[in-house]
């Protein structure tokens, strides 16, 4: 009988349904060992490349939020379209 050496289990309660996902797809392909192991390397690579903001977002959000607080606009559940109208910003709820 042969014992692999044991590998940190992955805590699947704090992964997204996403990660959750690729995990158990990684193990069906692979196998359980090396399924975990190529998830552990991807979950990395993963976290270091969210570091990077979108640009565009963090305007949107540095530019709406002062407005938002002071009750000039509310954003709607469910999507929504930021168009720039004559000298402001217009907010319109996304069409099913």
């Amino acid at each position: 009988m042969t014992s692999e050496p044991s590998s940190p289990r992955i805590d699947e309660t704090t992964l997204t349904k996403g990660q959750r996902r690729k995990l158990n797809s990684l193990r069906k392909s692979v196998g359980d060992a090396i399924g975990e192991q190529a998830f552990v390397e991807w979950l990395a690579a993963q976290s270091s490349s969210e570091d990077s903001n979108d640009e565009n977002a963090v305007l949107i959000v540095d530019t709406l939020w002062p407005l938002v607080q002071l009750g000039r606009l509310s954003i709607p559940r469910g999507g929504y379209h930021i168009r720039r109208g004559r000298g402001r910003i217009i907010v319109e709820r996304a069409k099913a």
